[in-house]
């Protein structure tokens, strides 16, 4: 079974059992955006963690194992993307993504933020205007070394 297999049973079953990713993440014991990254097979479970989404969706060990394999990141082809939802977090990277780097450069020095030691949120806030979406990004500041 490949993960992309593995992934579209997890998702049919998901889908079937009307369960969100943050029911799952909450059985798991995990933060929801962590859950989903590995359902959707850019992130590697542990054994327990595995069984435990197999168990809630009725899957069989074959799904618990590739839940279990080292994944190959990065799920977008190299061409932008055409999801008007994924596009518009590329466009945001792409108006933006200097003014990030500016000021980060600014407050910590010339390095990078950690995509491995790195967490991520995501939140509703209500509005009367209408809803807005909160995306938080916390990851570790890494200078570059010198040497």
């Amino acid at each position: 079974m490949t993960r992309a297999d593995a992934t579209e049973r997890i998702l049919a079953a998901r889908k079937a059992k009307g369960l969100t990713f943050e029911e799952i993440a909450r059985r798991v014991g995990r933060h929801k955006v962590w859950v989903t990254a590995a359902l959707l097979g850019q992130a590697s479970m542990s054994a327990d963690e595995a069984q435990t989404v197999v168990d809630l969706l009725g899957l069989d060990r074959e799904v618990a194992g590739a839940l279990q394999e080292c994944p190959t990141k990065g799920s977008l082809e190299a061409a932008v993307p055409v999801d008007p939802l994924i596009y518009r977090l590329h466009e945001i990277t792409q108006v933006y993504g200097t003014t990030v780097k500016a000021i980060i450069h600014e407050m910590f020095g010339d390095g990078i933020m950690s995509a491995i030691d790195f967490e991520m949120d995501i939140q509703k806030l209500e509005d009367p205007k209408g809803d807005r979406v909160v995306i938080t990004y916390n990851g570790k500041f890494l200078p570059y070394r010198k040497w």
